[in-house]
């Protein structure tokens, strides 16, 4: 570890040298006295006047103008013990811009509900400098979750003189933003990071979190592949491909029972979760879901796998009673089928049973499956490079097999930075590793139809931290597709228990 980090650290370097323009600033700064009076104005009409204190960098050593600067929205009745809500935008491990208050993400209701609300922007896969003619790309990993750990330093820097409490930094973020939020909460305080933050010029201060709420988050992309092609490899879907992609779509998944077993994970009443009894598990999961959703309203139909129970519960008669005459004819057919001194039973209260493979077909129908592999399919059955393929590029912008598995396919072998690149990128490794410090409360979520990435890499994550004891909140939301920031109110009614 401590010789791959070192390698970074002088790739790193060389990068930086390379670069024709940088913005080294002698020292980070904060003016509590240079915000900006604003009012937002939410959906319902209730508003909410604040101050903003914008273009905040938060390193020394700026290689990016563009997204290297955090915002900071402070309501009115903030206090030095107010939570601080940090929400980036990052998406598909692309760059994202610093952003504002918005009525249209979580940062509208944080804002109203009290919190200080921070921005940063991230590097990412696209994002380069020009030296003279020449795009230098200074995006790449581990470069978004450098600088989401910068800004957290920045605020714990200046926690005295700004209001908000750096001791209660809730994280948020959706796809590879859920990763990067993932990671905030995984990896506080771990000296592997170090010496890339020193070159940086980040504050010197602790990078751990409170909480982390992950929307849909594209993570552990080591193990991503195996995953999906386990779970969804049984679809009509997948049997349709060609010989190709049907050999890969075998292969991976017949790799992902050991990594499951290596990860020594176990439900709440201490059984093993392993490969024979995962399925079983999701299918738990999905009807808890769907129950939740049905009791709140939802039509939950039975046409994609679900069995419900005919025994589900009971009514009393109106009351005072009423003639039969004056009965509608339902009603009485109804007390003659089920009638108990009285009471009329309901159908379909209760959902007893899913069948997975009519579920998984469901999934893949709603929106196409992606290829196989799923994220390192670059030079694979002839597949191009992913998103993922390119996170793991080098400066010059050549995309790079991340996984084993790819990588012999291609007959290549993972360069040393590339493996370190993905650590450090894994929530996974982290967890529980000596030197770091676990946010103790967890908000994660995953669509019910979001196969962007397979189940078990967000129910993994809630499950081993879940067995390291932190408080984790996790669903596989209802009918939910790849998306974030939804039932804010269910959210920040959780939040509001676990910071204040």
């Amino acid at each position: 570890m401590k010789k791959t980090t070192v390698l970074l650290a002088l790739a790193l370097c060389a990068s930086t040298a390379m670069q024709a323009k940088k913005v080294v600033k002698d020292e980070l700064r904060f003016d509590p006295n240079a915000g900006v009076e604003r009012t937002l104005t939410m959906p319902t009409g209730q508003t909410v006047k604040y101050k903003a204190y914008e273009k905040l960098w938060y390193v020394t050593n700026v290689e990016d103008t563009t997204y290297q600067y955090l915002n900071v929205y402070v309501p009115d009745g903030a206090t030095q013990q107010s939570p601080i809500f940090l929400k980036n935008n990052v998406g598909g491990y692309m760059p994202s811009k610093p952003g504002n208050i918005s009525t249209g993400d979580a940062t509208g209701m944080a804002l109203l509900r009290g919190y200080v609300v921070a921005i940063p922007g991230a590097r990412g896969r696209s994002s380069y400098v020009l030296k003279g003619k020449k795009k230098v790309y200074n995006g790449k990993a581990p470069a978004a979750i450098l600088d989401l750990k910068a800004a957290v330093r920045y605020l714990r820097h200046f926690d005295s003189e700004m209001l908000g409490d750096a001791e209660k930094i809730v994280s948020d973020g959706t796809s590879a933003g859920g990763a990067m939020s993932a990671l905030l909460g995984a990896t506080g305080n771990n000296p592997i990071y170090e010496p890339l933050l020193d070159k940086m010029g980040a504050a010197k201060e602790r990078d751990d979190i409170f909480t982390a709420v992950c929307y849909c988050p594209i993570t552990d992309l080591a193990h991503a592949d195996m995953a999906y092609e386990w779970l969804y490899g049984n679809t009509d879907s997948r049997k349709a491909n060609d010989a190709a992609h049907r050999e890969v779509t075998k292969e991976e998944a017949a790799l992902f029972p050991a990594y499951l077993q290596s990860l020594n994970l176990k439900l709440k009443d201490g059984t093993p979760l392993t490969a024979d009894n995962y399925l079983d598990f999701i299918k738990r999961e999905i009807i808890r879901s769907a129950q939740i959703a049905k009791n709140a309203g939802a039509e939950i139909p039975d046409s994609i796998g679900f069995t419900f129970s005919s025994e589900g519960g009971t009514f009393a008669p109106l009351n005072g009673g009423m003639k039969m005459a004056d009965m509608p004819a339902d009603m009485i057919e109804g007390m003659k089928k089920g009638a108990l001194g009285g009471q009329q039973k309901r159908v379909g209260e209760y959902i007893t049973d899913l069948d997975m493979t009519k579920y998984l077909n469901y999934v893949a129908n709603k929106t196409a499956l992606k290829t196989a592999p799923a994220f390192d399919a670059l030079g694979v059955a002839g597949d191009a490079a992913s998103g993922e393929n390119d996170e793991f590029g080098d400066v010059n912008n050549t995309p790079a097999n991340f996984t084993e598995y790819s990588a012999q396919k291609n007959g290549k072998q993972i360069s040393e930075i590339v493996k370190e690149n993905e650590r450090l990128l894994n929530p996974m490794w982290q967890i529980g590793a000596e030197g770091v410090t676990t946010a103790p409360h967890w908000y994660i979520r995953h669509g019910s139809i979001d196969r962007d990435t397979s189940f078990p890499i967000p129910l993994n994550l809630a499950v081993k931290l879940q067995n390291a004891g932190k408080d984790v909140n996790y669903l596989l939301a209802w009918n939910r597709p790849h998306s974030g920031d939804y039932a804010l109110s269910d959210l920040f009614d959780w939040l509001d228990k676990t910071v204040k």
